[in-house]
């Protein structure tokens, strides 16, 4: 059994729901402990599973979070830097899904973050368990 930390970005409350079911129902039946902490924006995720990294408690994260395109090129920036950040830390041997939506629209958001349907965020967290065994493979 491992201890994984979910990482959410907290901005659209009820896709966010759904996006957290989905990966904790994932890691649960696998039989892992979860928990959940919150962060301002998808911009935060990174630097937040970094922080918990350090503290040595968690053996796997799961990025959540839900970014949609606007009028602006802040879309371009969060959803980037977002993941860049996620691949940088898994570049470094953590154990990261990266559960950041980047869409169009509400309504693709809808249909990825619904467990019965798309269930990105139990994707997410397959994706982490499977780079946890492959880490603990290669240690």
């Amino acid at each position: 059994m491992a201890k994984f930390l979910i990482v959410e970005a907290r901005f659209y409350d009820h896709l966010n729901d759904m996006l957290v079911a989905g990966a904790a129902a994932a890691l649960k039946s696998a039989g892992h402990q979860v928990e959940v902490i919150t962060v301002p924006g998808a911009l935060e995720i990174p630097g937040a599973i970094a922080l918990a990294d350090q503290s040595g408690d968690y053996d796997g994260y799961v990025g959540i979070g839900v970014v949609i395109r606007g009028e602006t090129y802040h879309f371009e920036i969060v959803a980037g830097e977002s993941a860049r950040g996620i691949m940088a830390l898994t570049m470094d041997g953590v154990a990261i899904g990266n559960g950041i939506l980047t869409v169009e629209n509400e309504q693709q958001a809808l249909v990825r973050a619904d467990p019965a349907q798309k269930d990105k965020g139990g994707e997410a967290a397959k994706a982490a368990m499977a780079l946890l065994a492959l880490k603990e493979k290669f240690a």
